[in-house]
């Protein structure tokens, strides 16, 4: 093989970088994830509460709307990776944001999709799929890497790429 087609060696600063941007990113994520989950068992339990209420009040009638509650927490997690914030209630309390890992810049509609759905899918198939994030750069998990997002902190950000 031709040194021409060859990649050139990621230079120091580049793997600094990455280093710089991911660190205690892994251990964040594990404490955001645990944060999320209380706030969503507690909007779950109001949202079941409220529906229940609203179907014994219509004698029945609304009682059908509580199989939407499955539906609560993929919708928590694309709205707010979707939105302005890049990153749930629990990664911006731990100070990370997803980003995507071509350009830091936020995620589109597409990959945020695509993460979440990942990442349900993840859930389903065994939570231990999540440790590939312990062997891959930037330890990003299967959804990231199919999505081509990354879960950087975000003070390590620099303000150009926070837009």
């Amino acid at each position: 093989m031709s040194d021409r087609f060859r990649p050139a060696p990621p230079s120091r600063a580049a793997v600094l970088q990455e280093d710089w941007l991911t660190r205690g990113v892994l251990v964040r994520r594990l404490m955001a994830f645990g944060i999320d989950v209380v706030i969503l068992a507690v909007l779950m339990t109001a949202l079941w509460a409220l529906l229940f209420v609203f179907g014994l009040v219509t004698l029945g009638l609304g009682m059908p709307l509580l199989s939407l509650l499955p539906v609560a927490p993929p919708l928590y997690h694309f709205l707010f990776l979707a939105g302005p914030w890049a990153a749930t209630p629990g990664q911006m309390m731990m100070d990370l944001v997803v980003r995507r890992d071509a350009d830091l810049r936020r995620p589109d509609t597409l990959e945020a999709l695509i993460s979440v759905g990942g990442f349900y899918l993840t859930l389903a198939l065994g939570a231990f799929w999540l440790a590939v994030a312990l062997l891959t750069t930037r330890n990003r998990t299967l959804h990231d890497l199919v999505s081509g997002l990354v879960v950087v902190r975000r003070d390590m950000l620099s303000p150009l790429t926070t837009r």
